[in-house]
């Protein structure tokens, strides 16, 4: 037998456990079916970055790191300052990364997370204004993933906002004064795989690999929601949704007191 042969064997023997395993209400790890995985958080781990959070979820790793600069507004905001959001799928983190520009799943990733930061008003743009229409400060949020084991966009929406809340803008480097980030809003996203009939939260690469459908429902401090993306091919019932919305609004409430609040 080929070594690729073995591969593709052993493959459909795990994926046969895996949703056997699922049928009897149980997950291979070992985790409830709105169970994440052991999250863990460093704060300030890029000494060089205006903020930063290196975020392990359960083998998935993160690094997000905020550089401010100050630039031109856009025009239709000319009081506002900018945000942006970029993710890089380093080549170490997965055999599936490859060097080069970014690819669909960077980009997703990056759109969920730019867009649940800036729905939510995160951050008080008007307060990054300088001189309106002339000058502002430019947050740069960079997503680099260390390892991929599964669910980055959760893991990446989560360092982006403790980096978020931890960012102090250098006036001092322009001439001002110093300053913490205005963010007044701490929006979680909460992804769930569907897989078979089963809806998992946090999946890991093996249940992503499994998973027919997925949702990511990104809500704030008051459960409203402020964002939402659906992958995949696979469809999910009008109840299935409104299942993942609430399971958002819980799971999201425990981790933003957690993990982004709890360093208060």
């Amino acid at each position: 037998m080929s070594s690729k042969l073995a591969e593709e064997v052993v493959s459909e023997i795990r994926k046969d456990y895996i949703m056997n395993l699922l049928s009897t209400g149980r997950r291979a790890d070992g985790r409830d079916f709105e169970e994440y995985r052991k999250i863990d958080v460093v704060v300030n781990f890029a000494k060089r970055a205006e903020g930063s959070a290196l975020v392990r979820l359960g083998e998935t790793q993160v690094l997000v790191g905020v550089k401010m600069d100050i630039g031109e507004p856009f025009a239709d905001t000319p009081n506002q300052g900018v945000m942006t959001t970029n993710v890089e799928l380093v080549p170490i983190a997965s055999p599936t990364f490859e060097p080069g520009p970014p690819n669909e799943d960077a980009i997703e990733i990056a759109r969920v997370v730019d867009r649940g930061i800036r729905e939510s008003k995160a951050i008080d743009l008007e307060k990054l204004c300088i001189e309106e229409g002339e000058k502002v400060w430019i947050v740069f949020i960079d997503i680099h993933v260390l390892n991929y084991d599964g669910n980055l966009i959760d893991a990446s929406a989560l360092g982006a906002m403790i980096a978020l809340k931890n960012t102090i803008v250098p006036g001092s480097k322009f001439g001002y004064e110093d300053f913490p980030l205005p963010v007044n809003h701490y929006p979680v996203a909460v992804t769930v795989a569907k897989v078979g009939k089963t809806l998992l939260v946090d999946p890991c690469l093996e249940e992503e690999n499994l998973a027919e459908a997925r949702l990511t429902v990104t809500t704030d401090e008051n459960g409203d929601i402020r964002a939402m993306q659906k992958g995949l091919s696979g469809s999910l019932t009008y109840d299935e949704v409104k299942k993942v919305i609430n399971m958002s609004q819980r799971i999201g409430k425990k981790i933003r007191e957690k993990y982004i609040l709890g360093g208060d």
